[in-house]
Parts: C-alpha cells; structure tokens; sequence
C-alpha cells in the first residue's frame, strides 16, 4: 500500500471532507472485505483527525470513538482502479491503494518486493479522501459494491 501524503487538515475534516472506498468488484466477499479493512486501517494512522470523540452509552460505559460520517464501498472493474487511483492523485486528494501482491505473500518485506519489481502494477482497492467536490468529481459515477 502506498499512501500520498496531505498538508495537516482542520480537526473538523470528518465533516467537511468525503472518504470512499473502491473494490475490485471481481473480488470474492472475504478478500473485499480484508482490502476494505486495510484500506481503513491505514487511513485512521494517516488521518487520525476523521475519528470522533470517545462517546458513552445510557450505561455509562465507554466505547471508542468511530468514523462519524458515512463511508460508501463502491465498486469497480479492476482495470479501472489505476486510472482512478492517478486522477484522485493528480486532483491531491489522499490515496491509499492496496496492490494486487498485497495478497500473494504474508511477508511483508517480500510484499514491498513485488511491488517494487512490477511494471504494470494491479490494485484490488483504493481508498480515496478529501474535499467532497474532487472526491465525487473522481468517484461519483461508480455503484455501491454489491
């Protein structure tokens, strides 16, 4: 996975910017779900600013807090993400791709191997987040992941 670094967003950027996923829609449910999950996982430590406060339920008791805003699964063919991948970068927005070698190996070194020694790079998601407009003006023409 690769990440394109933003400059530090405002502590409201949950509520004024947009994150969606997009999935190879080829994919088999689980492994769908395991690139959504990494996917996630990687924005929260680049971006811990979109989790909300801690919050308490009628008990008392404390849960963690969440992502407070919707984040939609889209889906989309798998020759279609590199080029979707480029234009979210090209317009700035925060990228988080999954390659496709991300799941031949439980290595991690040899992971970023096979990344490194492919010329026509695959991916099996992206990640894509920031302002609403560009987001949209990248991904607003994909279906929910069904």
């Amino acid at each position: 996975m690769t990440a394109q670094p933003l400059a530090e967003m405002p502590a409201h950027e949950a509520t004024t910017s947009r994150t969606v996923i997009v999935i190879d829609r080829g994919l088999p449910k689980g492994l769908a779900a395991n690139v959504t999950a990494v996917l996630a996982i990687t924005l929260g430590v680049h971006r811990p600013g979109l989790i909300g406060p801690d919050f308490e339920d009628a008990d008392g008791r404390v849960h963690l807090g969440l992502f407070p805003t919707g984040l939609p699964i889209l889906g989309a063919d798998a020759g279609e993400l590199p080029a979707l991948r480029e234009a979210a970068r090209e317009r700035g927005l925060l990228v988080v791709d999954m390659p496709a070698p991300g799941h031949r190996t439980t290595d991690y070194d040899e992971f970023r191997a096979a990344v490194a020694a492919d010329g026509a790079l695959a991916y099996l998601g992206i990640l894509v987040s920031g302002p609403p407009k560009p987001v949209r003006a990248v991904t607003g023409q994909l279906g929910l992941l069904r």
